[in-house]
């Protein structure tokens, strides 16, 4: 068995695999790490979509330090938001397809943030709100004309379903500023995921706030919020540290002073957001061989993690590439080369290809690190009708919550 701890260990064989271990001391470390490389007064909206288990986003909201507010998009992440306290006022709605249903469902439970994707979409919050006597506030998502650094997810700069064409704002400004039952507070600034590093990091945001001060212009409103965005990174599914930003609150904060010299009173108040870096590291994946083969001179490693498990959209060519790299002990132990297959009935169920994996035989259990985000949630749990992982939430030794996503089809 190669499951790097006795805690894994013993949950493997308690609770059998596939088997997400979480643990929140990583979580309150990377909270920790990412106020501390941020200017003090900014908020952290972190992405529930990374990993929306409310055991985990709970302890993003309580605990010593400052608290992470939630970025949402689905009533199925609004119920894990308020499971886990948050109230409605600390939630920014956010997606290109939020629904009349949705939208209501949202002010009920007090949501008052939303992120405007279009003019159409901005007239859809303001509705709702109308609707139970309330006013929406509302961060226009810019889809800003150029892109500025590389990375991994480009949100901006081309023909896409999210944020209003950058160029055309000055055109529509007074039908955006006049929209019944919401008030125009400020921008969503979302153009990139997972930055090269911290230079391209900076970078980028860096453009955002020059994008911000020329939206702001062509408008003709004073920003009382914005929210420039992420691409803070964590290794996925292989070995290695959250990166770190040590020369990020300074380069802002110099920004800042330059372009809205108010902010440091809040006006305007600055957000960023964040998935994977918060909860990435915490999670260890705990996948069985179910068996061993070669195939005309090449060894596979079928596991009873898949796709279904782990990376399902990144298999799909949809999310982040899926290329794990297994804890190998680090006590000596013979590795070899082979490809980690999962138990699916097709054949781009493939965690790894030609990877370094120790001498595997049936019945071993390998551990995958860094999978605390983009786990159950992004992969294809329903495919093949194959149970969902459990999950276990611990802090340190101690385990705190194991349970399962359970598919159950209802009358409706």
């Amino acid at each position: 068995m190669t499951a790097n701890t006795p805690l894994l260990e013993k949950l493997a064989a308690e609770y059998g695999t596939p088997l997400y271990v979480y643990d929140l001391d990583g979580v309150d470390a990377a909270r920790r790490d990412l106020f501390g490389a941020l200017p003090e007064s900014f908020d952290v909206f972190y992405a529930f979509k990374a990993n929306p288990h409310v055991e985990l986003v709970r302890a993003l909201r309580t605990g010593e330090g400052p608290a992470c507010k939630a970025e949402i998009s689905s009533t199925g992440e609004l119920a894990a938001a308020l499971e886990a306290g948050y109230p409605g006022t600390d939630i920014l709605y956010t997606g290109p397809g939020k629904t009349r249903g949705e939208l209501a469902r949202a002010i009920v439970d007090g949501v008052r943030l939303f992120s405007a994707e279009s003019l159409s979409d901005l007239t859809h919050i303001g509705e709702a709100a109308l609707a139970h006597g309330v006013t929406a506030d509302a961060l226009l998502r810019i889809n800003s004309a150029t892109a500025g650094a590389s990375t991994s997810i480009r949100m901006t700069g081309t023909p896409t379903q999210f944020g209003i064409d950058s160029e055309t704002v000055a055109e529509i400004a007074a039908q955006l500023r006049d929209v019944p039952g919401v008030t125009v507070a400020g921008l969503h600034l979302f153009s990139q995921s997972n930055a090269r590093d911290e230079k391209a990091l900076i970078g980028e945001f860096l453009r955002s706030i020059d994008v911000a001060a020329a939206m702001q212009e062509d408008l003709g409103v004073r920003l009382r919020m914005m929210d420039i965005g992420g691409g803070f990174s964590v290794p996925y599914a292989q070995a290695g540290a959250r990166a770190q930003y040590p020369g990020l609150r300074a380069a802002l904060e110099e920004k800042l002073d330059t372009t809205f010299p108010g902010w440091r009173q809040g006006e305007p108040r600055v957000a960023v957001e964040s998935g994977r870096y918060l909860v990435g590291d915490s999670g260890t994946l705990l996948a069985g061989v179910s068996n061993v083969k070669v195939s005309r001179g090449r060894k596979f490693v079928i596991l009873d993690a898949g796709i279904n498990t782990f990376g399902g959209m990144s298999g799909l060519g949809r999310l982040l590439p899926v290329s794990v790299v297994v804890d190998t002990d680090g006590a000596g132990r013979a590795t070899e080369k082979a490809s980690l297959v999962g138990p699916l009935c097709t054949p781009g169920d493939i965690l790894g290809r030609e990877i370094e994996v120790p001498e595997t035989a049936d019945g071993d259990v390998l551990t995958i690190p860094n999978t605390g985000a983009y786990g159950p949630t992004a992969s294809l749990l329903m495919f093949l009708g194959r149970p969902a992982p459990t999950e276990a939430v611990v802090r340190g030794d101690e385990v705190l919550h194991v349970s399962r996503i359970e598919h159950i089809r209802t009358p409706v």
